[in-house]
């Protein structure tokens, strides 16, 4: 007796997996985000917008909600198109670059700092760094040699963050006054941590890269 061809299977499939979800995706729209919201940093450092119109902490909260909803999605996810660790781990560390962006912003409300042009270098280094991110992620699937190219300036980004920290830490730490010594120190550090955050995220990055192609 012939057999006949079964009928059905991707459907039954389907009921007992989740359908694949677009993480690539995800991971796009929390690395424009984490951009969004360094743009936002640097605009207030600037002096282009005023505290009651920053909405940092709302790109901030965003950004958080777009992580849990990932998070869920990896917990119920069949199959992901790279390591899930990965994924989760880039989404948690571009959280912490915007965490300490806005450390950075409250703290300076708080203790009274005055942007100088040590903290705006700062903020442009990571602004370019998490914009240049946010374009290497879109990319990499489709064309990671333009996602490997641009992790070298991302690099590049985190290390200026860290001559300007040290330079400006040099100048703050020769003046009289122990309070704004220890003011300042407080807030460059957070942008320093903050380089830092983006420096590992581009290395997870670039191991996903180095792992597809």
């Amino acid at each position: 007796m012939k057999k006949q061809p079964r009928t059905g299977t991707n459907g039954m499939f389907d009921r007992l997996f989740p359908t694949k979800y677009d993480f690539h995706k995800m991971l796009v729209d929390q690395a424009d985000t984490t951009a969004a919201g360094t743009q936002a940093l640097l605009s207030w450092l600037k002096k282009e917008i005023p505290s009651e119109q920053n909405d940092i902490e709302k790109k901030e909260e965003s950004l958080d909600k777009m992580r849990h909803d990932m998070e869920i999605k990896l917990m119920e996810a069949f199959s992901t198109p790279f390591d899930r660790r990965d994924i989760y781990t880039i989404a948690h560390q571009m959280g912490q670059i915007l965490d300490f962006a806005i450390s950075t912003y409250i703290e300076m409300e708080a203790f009274d700092v005055r942007p100088d042009d040590a903290l705006i270098e700062m903020a442009t280094a990571l602004n370019t760094g998490a914009e240049n991110f946010a374009k290497a992620i879109r990319a990499m699937e489709k064309d990671p040699a333009s996602t490997e190219s641009l992790v070298h300036g991302i690099r590049k980004s985190e290390h200026e963050i860290e001559i300007v920290y040290i330079d400006a830490m040099a100048r703050v730490l020769k003046k009289s006054d122990p309070s704004e010594a220890l003011r300042k120190r407080e807030i460059y550090h957070h942008l320093k941590d903050a380089g830092r955050a983006l420096s590992s995220t581009v290395d997870i990055l670039h191991r996903i890269v180095v792992n597809i192609t």
